[in-house]
């Protein structure tokens, strides 16, 4: 039942995973070594007390070399435990980077896709035919408002000065004085 439809799980504990899980149990192992030889350390301290008391110095100085062995035992497991605690941190640390490099490889790429779909030329089209289709509304606009362009004001101008030129037929201008004005009074319909 553990493969439903025939399919395989993929795991998702890498080889890295592995190698840092390793890591970690080894430098347990060493702890609780050390713990062991700590342990050891101090009972055959004491138990070269004693012998030195009982006069048994040779045994003494025996069992002194003995544990003398073992703290340079401890000096190079503190010195394995830092190598294994280093070597854990930077894994850990390059599956980060890892982690930062595949992002960006797929940050590029799609960048890439989206610099192929549109090129500059392509951007430029768009901003040229966005500007011509924006001034066209603009012109629609002042048409529908009423208000007039610069080549509308100079056509009229023209067809002004055009109408003015031309010779119309006007009366002649008498060149008789005109009547002084009749009296206030005379706006009634007796005077006319």
């Amino acid at each position: 039942m553990g493969n439903l439809f025939g399919r395989k799980r993929r795991s998702r504990v890498t080889e890295q995973d592995k190698a840092v899980l390793q890591l970690k149990q080894q430098r347990d192992k060493l702890r609780q070594y050390q713990k062991r030889i700590s342990l050891g350390l101090e009972r055959e301290r004491e138990l070269a007390r004693q012998l030195l008391k009982e006069g048994k110095k040779e045994k003494a100085m025996l069992l002194l070399k003995k544990k003398r062995y073992q703290e340079q035992l401890l000096d190079k497991t503190d010195n394995q435990i830092s190598n294994l605690e280093r070597m854990v941190q930077d894994i850990e640390f390059t599956q980060i980077e890892m982690k930062v490099i595949e992002g960006l490889k797929i940050g590029n790429e799609c960048l890439n896709k989206m610099h192929q779909v549109m090129s500059i030329e392509e951007v430029e089209r768009i901003i040229g035919e966005t500007q011509d289709a924006v001034e066209y509304q603009r012109q629609i606009d002042e048409i529908l408002a009423g208000s007039l362009t610069e080549e509308d004001e100079d056509a009229i101008l023209e067809e002004l000065n055009a109408i003015t030129q031309e010779q119309l037929e006007l009366p002649d201008v008498p060149s008789e004085p005109l009547p002084e004005e009749p009296p206030a009074s005379c706006f009634h319909s007796k005077c006319f």
